[in-house]
């Protein structure tokens, strides 16, 4: 069993986050280059800082915490930390789930909250230039004025920022039809380990001038360098979606009826399951009315010019499939009731125990069945609760082990089937994660999945871009 949070023996000392250099040394050095009220020094204020939103992920103490507005600022950062050999770990909001911004004894927490400006939205090129504390929420609602759409949409939206999307190569509800964080990078700006500024990309809609790096760098979770400004493609608003709801009396079910419409050629703009363990804990914390005598519930919506034609053909195929009942909303309001119960799955899932675990292992659609039907074996096993929760129109499941972290052999169990849900993920052809990260939680799993080449290819553009280790100490491998 692994709990993800140890170094492999081939991980350089500096990666295990630990800093020679003098605390007062550093913060002066800091305090050279930043305004007084950019530089955190008082415990109690850098703690908060420490980690992210993943259960059993190591964080150590932070020696200074900073918080810059300029690009300049940012390169100030970094070249002190090159010549103290300080390690430095970026930060957005902290709504991360793999302990990828988890600070390390001694480092620079780098926080880029403040940098939060739209800086241009080009309606002709169908961009936005934006900084990395840019709300994901913010920027959607900025573009929409403009009649334009910018798709990613993680749960945490409202809160999550464009930077810390870019570092976990985030998705959401939209990917089935509209693809993950990845698709919508054109270029960035970053500030190397040593201070310089590189650019990559274009702002055109067309570009294979050298390498990708603009691609390299979106989830490699701040190991590379640090995101100060991205060029983002856009799409023109679609017309508002509607939403299907389809009841089964089975898992299974559900997931035939999601092969049944992906291969009849449907692109719907979402297509969400939810088990009878995750409906349940929506019910119990928002009283939503979900049916919960189903074993699952899936969602389809579609954003086209007639949304009700496609719902229908859908619910076909979801009759087919064995649908105990399928209900189309009537209107857009209707429809937002029903994604607002699925927003709030994995909220709902926490209070089931007070503690989760969220895995977000990705198979192939057509072992979406096999991976619920494995996970039901898992929860079983191990006698715990196990909600999942799933993008099941791309194949993103999120097993979502409840457990009392109080409780030292329900939180070693709880340990234990989350590494047999990621390995189950793998034996079906799968990745041990779909759009969370890897950080400290999967490390020793991504070595797993990449295998030894693999792992050695990765570390030798990790020394390339930051020989000295400095960057996110710890994370991915």
């Amino acid at each position: 069993m692994s709990s993800g949070t140890h170094s492999t023996p081939d991980t350089p000392a500096a990666d295990l986050g630990t800093s020679a250099a003098d605390p007062a040394t550093l913060v002066d050095r800091l305090r050279a280059g930043l305004p007084a009220e950019a530089v955190l020094t008082d415990p109690d204020i850098t703690a908060s800082y420490a980690n992210d939103m993943a259960s059993f992920c190591e964080a150590g103490t932070p020696a200074v915490v900073v918080l810059p507005r300029t690009v300049e600022q940012v390169q100030h950062v970094m070249r002190t930390a090159t010549e103290l050999r300080v390690p430095v770990v970026p930060q957005g909001a902290r709504t991360g789930l793999s302990g990828a911004a988890n600070a390390s004894d001694g480092c620079v927490v780098l926080s880029l909250v403040k940098m939060d400006r739209i800086i241009e939205i080009s309606p002709v090129d169908r961009i936005a230039v934006v900084e990395p504390g840019v709300v994901n929420a913010t920027l959607s609602r900025a573009v929409g004025e403009h009649g334009l759409y910018y798709p990613p949409d993680p749960s945490s939206w409202e809160t999550c920022t464009i930077g810390g999307n870019i570092g976990t190569a985030s998705g959401g509800l939209c990917c089935v039809k509209y693809g993950v964080t990845a698709e919508y990078v054109l270029g960035l700006d970053v500030v190397l380990a040593d201070g310089r500024l590189m650019s990559t990309g274009r702002r055109t809609a067309k570009g294979v001038a050298g390498y990708d790096l603009t691609r390299l760098f979106v989830g490699s979770e701040g190991s590379l360098g640090i995101v100060v400004r991205a060029i983002l493609a856009l799409k023109p608003q679609p017309p508002q979606q509607l939403v299907l709801a389809a009841e089964f009396g089975s898992a299974a079910e559900a997931c035939d009826a999601v092969c049944r419409i992906m291969e009849g050629g449907h692109v719907p703009s979402l297509l969400e399951l939810m088990d009878r363990t995750t409906i349940r804990a929506v019910n119990a914390l928002a009283q939503m009315g979900l049916p919960e005598t189903t074993e699952a519930l899936l969602l389809a919506a579609f954003d086209t010019p007639d949304p009700a034609a496609d719902l229908a053909a859908v619910g076909a195929l979801c009759e087919a499939a064995g649908a105990t009942q399928v209900v189309p909303a009537e209107d857009a309001a209707e429809s937002e009731l029903l994604l607002q119960a699925r927003r709030l799955s994995l909220t709902a899932l926490e209070g089931v125990k007070g503690t989760t675990m969220i895995d977000d292992v990705c198979v192939p659609r057509s072992r979406l069945g096999d991976m619920l039907e494995g996970v039901e074996r898992i929860a079983e096993k191990y006698s715990l609760t196990i909600g999942v929760c799933a993008h099941a129109g791309d194949g993103n499941t999120h097993p979502t082990v409840c457990f009392d972290a109080a409780d030292p052999d329900e939180s070693r169990r709880a340990r234990e089937s989350f590494d047999e849900i990621m390995a189950l993920g793998l034996e079906l052809g799968g990745t041990i994660t779909g759009e969370h990260g890897v950080g400290v939680l999967k490390k020793e799993w991504l070595a797993r999945e990449l295998g030894p080449v693999g792992v050695e290819m990765q570390r030798a553009v990790k020394a390339a871009f930051d020989p000295h280790h400095l960057l996110n100490p710890g994370k991915l491998f």
